[in-house]
């Protein structure tokens, strides 16, 4: 009898999580050599260009210890923290956890918090180190660290090389101590959606953990919080690619094709249990806990380039959160740009790789505005007003006090980058809360930090800055009241609603000197000449004016007197005063896509 085995890998980005499952699939044989490549579970081309996980991605492994068959189930998860929300939703589907680290790095900020989330859930935890056979490896520092914060002795943590595949062999003989499974298959069938993804064929395939009995293809099933029945069309596994079988029972991690196709139908999160309790009005069981819902904490509008495009949008939309739960939507409209979306997001990372897997896997082409965070407002009433888009601000007047979030980050650094750290979160308006020492040479930093000085490029500087040894992660901690103004641009006399943007007061004209300045770069030049103004509750704090064109009406004239010179020129001064007077200048989108892009 075959024994089951679930369990993830964690570890901050860039760690060698999907190095390590390679080597795992290597092992049990579960990839042919000729079909092998590096990274093998990283399944989308921008997840190999970009050299990091994205998705996590289940994957089923048969393995044999001492004349014991087991089946390993196995989930690699992303590190970076924009994606956060997959690896807890993971978390919940297994009863172990790998915790890499790498031995050049050390611990990371994200390889805290991931462990916290872990031990929440009461997993076992197999502490590794990676990269040991790296020149620049510190291997007894990083092993001393990793067992004092996990309370265990440094000979505990493994020691192996992801890439070499040494000591992996043993890593994976110590998986087998990951508690089995519980959950009975005589029960009536009961489990949890922890992914989805949308299949043209097959409709909606629901990723799920089942607790209790047994599920077969044609089986009908019950989605209690969508309350939804469904037929199964199929259920299997993930070898990685789907791997159709009779059954899914008690403890195994599988797929079922329900074939419905309308994606709000299907929900992460949701306990999917056997139709007959709700066709017999039987007593429904308690539904699986659940996910807590991903807060989105920066909001972008994406609209497409062609108007026309705006219901294929929608629609893809639909398709990528199927296999995104933490990415939300909802429908906006600008004068400007026509119809489009305002898209909720965990990060800056996740708005950019959203962007790119429309473009690649929708063939959607896109304006996109710069990120921005939410923002409470208090009227004058007393009355909370949440403002996801500068164009909602209220008029001035009607404010009574603005408060915008703040996050609690943790910043780990060596010792010798501690003062640029310091002077970065300082500059973004940071509050101390302590440090503590990792080691001899590493510190951990905890400050309270507004989250709009963060989204768009701290990560960046903070590599930048520590030569790529700091990391940081951070945590939603609620509103603080802000001293924070809505920055307007006026082109030619008329508000452009879509370049503008919430800033703090102190940061607003030089703000506003730089959009405009950029802007009378990228705005083509019209036949009048147009002045551009960054505006703050009606006053005027930078201006730049694009030169008019200029034609040569004279061009035509073969000698003759000066004055009918003159006459043509005037006659074209008149006009571009008419012109000015009558005309709005039309944006291009390229200039928007320029404007947005950071």
């Amino acid at each position: 009898m075959k024994q089951f085995r679930n369990f993830v890998i964690i570890a901050h980005i860039d760690h060698g999580k999907s190095t390590l499952a390679d080597r795992f699939l290597e092992l049990t044989n579960t990839v042919p050599k000729e079909k092998m490549k590096s990274c093998f579970l990283d399944a989308m081309d921008l997840e190999q260009e970009k050299g990091i996980t994205i998705k996590m991605q289940p994957v089923k492994m048969n393995y044999s210890l001492n004349g014991q068959s087991y089946i390993l189930n196995l989930i690699d998860t992303p590190g970076h923290v924009d994606f956060t929300y997959e690896v807890s939703r993971s978390l919940v589907a297994v009863e172990g956890a790998i915790l890499l680290v790498d031995a050049t790095k050390g611990i990371q900020a994200q390889t805290i918090y991931n462990l916290e989330l872990a031990q929440k859930q009461n997993l076992k935890i197999i502490p590794a180190i990676n990269k040991i056979d790296l020149p620049q490896s510190q291997v007894e520092q990083s092993r001393q660290e990793l067992a004092q914060l996990l309370g265990i002795t440094k000979e505990e943590v493994f020691l192996i090389s992801g890439k070499k595949g040494t000591n992996v062999d043993k890593l994976l003989e110590e998986v087998i101590k990951v508690p089995s499974p519980g959950g009975d298959k005589e029960k009536p069938f009961k489990a949890l959606i922890f992914d989805s993804k949308f299949d043209p064929f097959k409709g909606i395939l629901a990723y799920i953990r089942v607790f209790d009995g047994e599920i077969k293809r044609g089986d009908k099933f019950y989605l209690m919080a969508s309350n939804v029945l469904g037929d199964t069309k199929e259920v299997g596994f993930f070898s990685p690619d789907l791997k159709p079988i009779e059954s899914l029972s008690a403890g195994e991690i599988g797929y079922l094709a329900t074939g419905i196709k309308e994606p709000g139908k299907i929900h992460v999160g949701d306990t999917i249990i056997d139709a007959k309790l709700k066709i017999q009005k039987a007593e429904l069981p308690v539904p699986l806990a659940g996910y807590k819902e991903p807060q989105p904490v920066v909001f972008a509008s994406f609209y497409p380039e062609n108007t026309d495009d705006f219901d294929l949008l929608k629609k893809a939309l639909a398709q990528l959160k199927l296999n995104d739960a933490s990415l939300s939507f909802e429908p906006e409209a600008k004068k400007a740009l026509g119809r489009g979306f305002r898209c909720g997001f965990l990060g800056s990372l996740h708005i950019e790789i959203t962007s790119e897997r429309l473009r690649r896997e929708f063939g959607m082409h896109l304006v996109i505005s710069q990120p921005q965070v939410s923002y409470k407002i208090l009227n004058q009433k007393n009355e909370e007003e949440i403002i996801y888009s500068a164009s909602d601000w209220p008029d001035p007047t009607f404010i009574k006090e603005v408060q915008e979030p703040w996050v609690n980050i943790e910043v780990i650094t060596p010792q010798e980058y501690l003062g640029l750290v310091l002077d970065l979160l300082t500059q973004a308006g940071g509050i101390y809360l302590e440090t503590k020492y990792l080691s001899s040479n590493r510190l951990l930093l905890k400050y309270e930090v507004p989250l709009r000085e963060i989204v768009i490029d701290f990560y960046d500087r903070l590599k930048g800055l520590t030569q790529g040894f700091a990391s940081m992660s951070y945590q939603f901690i609620g509103y603080k009241k802000g001293d924070l103004v809505k920055l307007e641009i006026f082109i030619a006399g008329d508000s452009e609603e879509a370049f503008s943007k919430i800033v703090h007061e102190n940061d607003a004209v030089e703000e506003g000197k730089k959009m405009t300045k950029k802007l009378k770069e990228v705005m083509p030049a019209q036949l009048f000449s147009v002045a551009l103004q960054a505006v703050v509750k009606n006053k005027i704090i930078a201006r730049e004016t694009i030169k008019a064109k200029r034609k040569d009406v004279t061009a035509p004239l073969y000698g003759g007197d000066i004055t009918r010179k003159r006459k043509l020129w005037d006659k074209q001064k008149k006009g571009k005063k008419e012109l000015k007077e009558k005309g709005r200048v039309q944006v291009p989108p390229k200039v928007f896509l320029e404007m947005f892009r950071t």
